[in-house]
């Protein structure tokens, strides 16, 4: 999980700091000399960190702070907000032209992740921005780069030019004709990486850049390589004048050194973030979001934003309407259950709750495949059997546990699960009804998808 090590640490400074109630200005130096070593051991370049801590402890020792009735939470609030400030501030989109199409230059070093992020990229602006985007296959050096860039637009329904062997710089002016002749208003250009940077490679890109005058010049960088990925993204920038990072594998990094140093060294914002190998798997970053998961405090907002993608407003009624009537079926708990697995793994979401920090989840027995086997038993299930579940007898039960490949045990467990559930969803339709009657005040809450608020 990213950031694992860096939020233990920084949650037992802050622990400390809590349980001695008033602060002297000698607490608070303590307190900066374990955060500078959590820093740095995160991977965060030296330069960073010294001139971090030098702002938090500036405001941090003041006497508003110090002879405020909670120092401790005043304190949390300046590293807070100086990670913010850190990480960029604000949130940071790409430049769209006025003119289509818009044309992203996707560059990086080779096995940073340039042609699936690409793809992901394209994938997130035509959902979230109804963008009509265009993938171009600009590496021809890359055994199987064309092809790789093939498979992964054709499993997000997504054009692909390619040109097979042609100068990069022919085929990047061919695309952007190809697009404006069939209405694609973004062009993804997948350049060629190295193993390293070099002359040759700069060169290439310069032209490329030069030929087609992008709107956005994006790198795109490996969060595990640490420091290296911050180097890299000061040489793309020296050379090219990048205007963004797309950080990937975020989600294996549990240092986040990359993250919390780019923007200081480079000067360039990270736009988005890979989270995850899925197609989908990629997000607007957000430097508030992100100091708050570091901070421990998880991320309500992009868990919300999530949820409101994937959950079915029509059908969340629909549900509704049913719990009333305590009509709630096997194909609905499928529908919910989709939706749910939609929004990402449960890890993930555990990790934007609040107060739910890695090592809470060491211990826990998040079963994935089991999703999948409630799945696998519901679909092997006629139309009539999910609306009314009484009429599976032992035959029926029989055919299902074949039909999925499990055993008729695992067959009645989910039947077992589902009525138990049955019986809650009518006990809060009991209570629902209570409340309307008065009875039991207004409850708070709600959660996209669920029909209780």
């Amino acid at each position: 999980m990213a950031f694992e090590g860096l939020t233990e640490k920084l949650s037992s400074a802050f622990k400390k700091l809590r349980n001695k109630g008033r602060l002297s200005e000698a607490d608070v130096k303590e307190a900066m000399r374990e955060i500078r070593l959590a820093l740095l051991e995160a991977d965060v370049s030296y330069k960073v960190v010294k001139d971090f801590i030098k702002r938090v402890t500036e405001k941090a020792v003041g006497t508003e702070v110090l002879e405020s009735l909670t120092p401790a939470q005043a304190i949390v609030k300046i590293v807070n907000q100086e990670l913010i400030d850190l990480m960029g501030g604000d949130s940071t989109k790409i430049t769209i032209a006025s003119q289509p199409p818009t044309v992203v230059m996707m560059v990086g070093l080779q096995g940073s992740g340039k042609t699936t992020n690409a793809a992901k990229l394209a994938g997130l602006m035509r959902k979230q921005n109804g963008k009509r985007p265009l993938l171009v296959a600009c590496d021809i050096y890359r055994p199987a780069a064309i092809q790789q860039l093939e498979v992964v637009g054709k499993q997000l329904d997504i054009p692909v030019f390619q040109m097979g062997q042609e100068n990069p710089v022919t085929i990047a002016q061919a695309a952007i004709e190809h697009a404006k002749k069939h209405g694609n208003d973004m062009v993804f250009l997948d350049t060629a990486g190295r193993l390293h940077v070099d002359e040759a490679l700069m060169a290439e890109l310069q032209s490329i850049k030069e030929a087609v005058h992008p709107s956005e010049i994006l790198l795109v960088v490996d969060a595990m390589i640490g420091q290296d990925a911050v180097n890299a993204a000061k040489a793309f920038d020296e050379a090219l004048d990048i205007d963004g990072v797309v950080l990937t594998k975020l989600d294996g990094d549990a240092r986040g050194g990359a993250a919390l140093s780019i923007k200081a060294v480079t000067g360039k914002p990270i736009k988005f973030v890979g989270m995850g190998e899925k197609l989908d798997n990629i997000e607007v970053f957000h430097p508030d979001r992100m100091a708050s998961r570091i901070l421990g405090m998880g991320d309500v907002l992009t868990l919300i934003e999530k949820a409101e993608q994937q959950f079915d407003q029509q059908k969340a009624q629909e549900l509704a309407e049913k719990l009333k009537k305590n009509r709630f079926t096997l194909q609905d708990y499928y529908d919910q259950l989709v939706q749910v697995k939609g929004m990402g793994s449960v890890e993930e979401l555990l990790g934007m709750m609040p107060g739910i920090n890695a090592k809470a989840l060491e211990g826990a027995t998040i079963n994935e495949k089991a999703l999948t086997r409630t799945e696998a038993i519901i679909l092997s299930m006629t139309p009539q059997e999910r609306e009314n579940p009484s009429i599976l007898n032992s035959s029926r039960k029989k055919r299902i546990a074949a039909g999925c490949g499990l055993q008729v045990v695992d067959v009645n467990r989910l039947l077992k699960e589902f009525g138990m559930m049955q019986q809650m969803t009518k006990q809060m339709s009991k209570l629902t009804g209570k409340r309307r009657k008065g009875k039991f005040g207004k409850m708070p809450g709600g959660f996209p998808g669920l029909p209780f608020k």
